[in-house]
């Protein structure tokens, strides 16, 4: 597990990103399941793989880990959960492509919080990349935008405030383990999917998506993202993490036919060119960093 926390923050950012990717092609998949059965199958393997991390890494000090964390790493864990929950309530009230649109406003968010409660600066190629990357994103959806319920436009909010709160939250502790919150946020929303959903049982096939959503696509991702916020400043998270809207289209189209637009294609290009842009950024820091020693 050391490995990994030396691989650098924005590379970590950017796997737990193609892995979050994957959630669009899982979740068309399911058979029969509601979203919020869904919900809690994906909750209840999420907290699994967070335990089974949180006991290789800390093995007999696992409660040391929840210890640190403190009232910081709970707030987050509920945060987030209200995060998740307010996406699956947003799927069933309002459009996808309003929803997914939404949902990637993460980027403006983590670049405000990041300078107003962080002091954070913001660099001129990081604006760019801002720039160039919401407009890639409207260019992917634009064109299915529609007015859409009210109720359900406001929770799809929920998601990008709330993942903008816990990277604020890692970054305001970087040298603390905030891998528990993952737990917290994992019982919250399977506690919250089992009431709401009234019953969970669904066929064997969507019990074995709801492992890979939960297990792989969701814990590995926000494992590898709550590691390398740490050493990544929020307005970089916010553009890496746009990865996962350009590889999501691309996985539907590699595995289930899913054809994209030329929009959709245009506007994914451009996107990747901003990520792109905050490697280099990085690199470029790393190196200056170096030479200054």
């Amino acid at each position: 597990m050391n490995l990994i926390f030396k691989i650098p923050g924005p590379l970590l950012v950017f796997f737990g990103a193609c892995s979050l990717s994957f959630g669009g092609l899982i979740v068309k998949s399911f058979e029969g399941a509601t979203l919020w059965q869904i919900l809690f199958w994906r909750s209840l393997f999420f907290i699994m793989v967070v335990l089974i991390f949180l006991l290789i890494s800390y093995k007999k000090k696992i409660f040391k880990a929840f210890y640190n964390s403190g009232i910081p790493g709970i707030f987050g864990g509920i945060i987030l959960s209200s995060g998740f929950c307010g996406y699956v309530f947003a799927m069933y009230n309002t459009t996808v492509a309003n929803t997914n649109f939404i949902i990637q406003t993460q980027t403006i968010f983590l670049a405000i919080f990041g300078y107003f409660f962080l002091k954070e600066k913001i660099s001129k190629i990081t604006l760019v990349s801002i720039f160039l990357a919401i407009s890639g994103i409207i260019l992917m959806v634009g064109s299915d935008l529609e007015p859409g319920q009210m109720s359900g436009n406001l929770a799809a909010f929920i998601m990008p405030v709330s993942f903008a709160i816990l990277i604020l939250i890692i970054r305001k502790y970087p040298n603390v383990d905030m891998v528990p919150l993952q737990l917290y946020a994992g019982i919250t929303a399977m506690i919250i999917g089992y009431i709401i959903a009234g019953k969970i049982n669904i066929s064997a096939h969507d019990i074995f998506l709801g492992f890979l959503a939960g297990f792989f696509q969701l814990g590995f991702g926000f494992i590898l993202i709550t590691i390398g916020a740490r050493s990544t400043p929020s307005a970089m998270v916010g553009i890496i993490m746009l990865t996962e809207a350009v590889l999501g289209p691309f996985w539907a189209w590699l595995f289930i036919n899913e054809n994209s637009s030329f929009m959709v294609l245009i506007g994914g290009t451009i996107v990747i060119i901003a990520v792109l842009l905050q490697f280099y950024t990085s690199i470029k820091n790393e190196n200056q960093t170096i030479l200054n020693k």
